[in-house]
């Protein structure tokens, strides 16, 4: 099998950056994959059955999951390149991991007790997640990294829990003159009071990570004849010690109001001195970086699959997180080239 040169690893993440794939409509990118999984010395590659692209290399009993996923946020701005620096969606978030993922496992000389696990999951970006939970009873690895942004030279440890409340009001108009407040009004009336309780429970926290945060999603309010809606979508990322089923419960409807909870997870910490992350960090030192943690405040599939999975587990990948759901998202070809040289050699060393 001839080795995929710098060139191929660089060409298969323009190609797949080039493929629009929002959520629930990933099977052109996960097909385009596929395809070139098997073309690149892969045991097996195809497309299961939640939509997954899946790659297999390896047929030992020890298993290692690089979990990343294809779907991407919405919007699709150009594909172009800047001198080393490739923009569109995906690119970094995270396309870039995923294809770190797929050249890393083909480049690998893995131990012949060893196998490897390639998944291109689908929704990860929508609260689903139907990826993911799909892969749950399918694999129990002894290892998983999981494909997110966070440097070459990082390493992702954990992520906070996230809460979605689906907030909605219907009734009676009255006149503007009058006292009786407006559908905006019952909305942000709901709304201050959990920016009153998050503002109380961060008085004393200083690290983002254990802070609780709420954002406001969406809100819409309009007239239907006689009668004024609103809507709203208030968001909650979850420190460790917080459970989503609680803060649903804290904040109910009233005042003729409904309220809906989904996409609740709870908030995951991975293993700061598992076998994993000495693995990683001999890695990025072997490749003259200095390997530094991460505590990140959104949501991923690390989430769903690491309190089932139960082993050594991280999330890497190149790339600048700040740059997720941008119009200018864009990763640098020379980081993505050096993650993928620090994941081989990781591969390699479990």
């Amino acid at each position: 099998m001839t080795r995929v040169s710098d060139a191929g690893a660089e060409r298969l993440l323009h190609d797949l950056v080039a493929i629009a794939s929002p959520s629930c409509q990933e099977a052109e990118a996960a097909r385009f994959l596929t395809a070139w999984m098997r073309d690149n010395g892969y045991d097996e590659a195809f497309v299961d059955e939640a939509g997954n692209a899946v790659g297999r290399i390896g047929s030992g009993a020890r298993q290692i999951v690089l979990l990343g996923h294809i779907d991407t946020f919405a919007g699709f701005p150009p594909v172009r390149q800047e001198g080393r620096l490739l923009y569109g969606r995906g690119a970094v978030d995270a396309k870039g991991p995923l294809c770190t993922f797929a050249v890393a496992a083909s480049r690998a000389e893995l131990a012949d007790d060893a196998s490897v696990i390639v998944l291109g999951a689908v929704e990860e970006e929508a609260a689903t997640s139907r990826g993911a939970h799909f892969a749950l009873s399918r694999y129990q690895p002894d290892f998983c990294v999981i494909g997110e942004p966070s440097r070459w030279d990082r390493i992702t440890l954990a992520y906070k829990g996230r809460l979605l409340l689906d907030w909605s009001w219907e009734g009676g108009l009255s006149h503007s003159a009058g006292e009786a407040p407006s559908p905006a009004e019952r909305a942000l009336s709901y709304w201050n009071t959990i920016r009153t309780y998050c503002d109380k429970y961060n008085e004393d926290i200083g690290a983002l990570y254990s802070r609780l945060d709420a954002s406001i999603r969406d809100i819409n309010t309009w007239q239907e004849g006689v009668n004024g809606v609103a809507r709203m979508t208030i968001g909650f990322r979850l420190p460790p010690d917080l459970a989503p089923e609680d803060i649903a419960a804290r904040f109910p409807a009233c005042d003729g109001a409904t309220v809906a909870a989904r996409g609740a997870e709870r908030a995951f910490s991975g293993d700061k001195n598992s076998a994993l992350s000495r693995v990683f960090r001999r890695a990025i030192r072997a490749n003259a970086g200095r390997p530094r943690f991460v505590y990140k405040t959104g949501t991923s599939d690390m989430n769903i699959v690491g309190p089932r999975w139960n082993c050594p587990i991280v999330a890497y990948g190149p790339g600048d997180s700040a740059l997720d759901h941008t119009p200018d998202e864009h990763i640098n070809l020379d980081e993505y080239l050096r993650a993928i040289d620090v994941l081989t050699l990781a591969l390699e060393t479990i």
